[in-house]
């Protein structure tokens, strides 16, 4: 017997990363020392920090993977694992600098999994950060074939001067809440029960979808906001503090910005819901407050500033093609949102 024997094909292994590395090479900064292929991959600190602190992040896809394999079409969700890294990472303030993904199949299909590195290259792309290096393993046996899993490692950069950590919010700040692509990367295991349940297909079109099917509804890549978060700071635009809007939606993750004794009472008719909601809630008959704890409910991220800068704030995110809207105040209060459905 040999390795192949028991299902992994070292050389298939190998012709991927050669299939993979000019996607990989097109994300390279200049602060990347080396190429692809060696046991770590190296990176130079940028110039210019005084007391540079970095920021790390972790996360995956989820369930959203079983959509990607139901419709074989893989070059989506590679997008959604740099997303929920690097915009994790910059609610600090900081830059993200490089990412690293782990990749892991029951059988190596190098066409599947290159589309996959493709949608990875493309999310590094759009947060400025290179894609440094990664691992691809073939495990038989313990996945299908035809099946992988996703996860990503992502690694910023702040001035520690310029850190947030919602010590800057003060009560009055207004919250900005930046639109989301749609259901970007969570509560997809509600999305295919109700899918399932309901008896559907991910090629049905409803006509809340302006003639896109759900498969193609559901697998909207996750927003990347990092380039247009670093603009509008450059731009002297002055964000106290930010919140990525995941899992748990906005009673998880804006609470998490707020610093101590502030809360925030939102306005629930403030912004335009995206159709994909009213959709889920209504063939789901789930309720406003499960919507609202399981979904981003058309709210991606979430910036905080000053009260004179709030019209500025929603301008300038428009004017880089990201509708944004005064969704409430900061108050005194224990970390509460008030406003939303029970």
């Amino acid at each position: 017997m040999d390795y192949r024997d028991a299902g992994v094909d070292v050389e298939a292994g190998r012709d991927f990363v050669g299939q993979i590395r000019n996607l990989v090479h097109s994300t390279f900064r200049k602060e990347v020392i080396g190429g692809l292929g060696g046991f770590g991959g190296c990176f130079e600190l940028p110039a210019g920090y005084k007391q540079p602190v970095l920021v790390s992040g972790t996360d995956g896809v989820g369930t959203k993977l079983k959509i990607a394999n139901i419709l074989n079409r893989h070059d989506t969700v590679g997008i959604d694992l740099v997303a929920m890294c690097v915009n994790d990472v910059l609610t600090s303030g900081a830059e993200p600098l490089f990412f690293l993904d782990y990749l892991a199949t029951g059988k190596l299909n190098p066409e599947q999994l290159t589309q996959v590195v493709a949608g990875v290259a493309s999310g590094c792309k759009q947060a400025g950060c290179a894609l440094l290096g990664g691992e691809t393993a073939e495990m038989p046996g313990f996945y299908q074939v035809g099946e992988y899993d996703l996860a990503g490692f992502c690694v910023g950069i702040v001035e520690k001067s310029q850190m947030l950590d919602g010590s800057l919010l003060q009560v009055g700040d207004v919250a900005i809440a930046l639109a989301s692509s749609g259901v970007h990367s969570n509560g997809f295991s509600l999305v295919r029960k109700i899918i399932s349940d309901k008896g559907l297909s991910w090629d049905d079109t409803p006509s809340l979808f302006n003639g896109k099917s759900l498969g193609e509804t559901f697998l909207t890549p996750t927003r990347i906001y990092v380039k247009s978060i670093l603009a509008a700071q450059k731009a002297g635009l002055e964000i106290h503090a930010m919140a990525h809007i995941t899992g748990g939606g906005l009673p998880e993750n804006l609470p998490r910005c707020l610093g101590e004794g502030k809360s925030l009472e939102i306005k629930t008719n403030s912004w335009t819901i995206p159709p994909v909601f009213e959709w889920l809630a209504q063939v789901g008959d789930v309720n406003s407050s499960a919507m609202y704890n399981t979904f981003n409910m058309g709210i991606g991220f979430v910036v905080l500033v000053p009260p004179l800068q709030a019209q500025q704030t929603i301008s300038f995110f428009e004017s880089q093609d990201i509708p944004a809207y005064n969704i409430g105040e900061v108050i005194s209060g224990n970390g509460e949102l008030i406003g939303l459905p029970d």
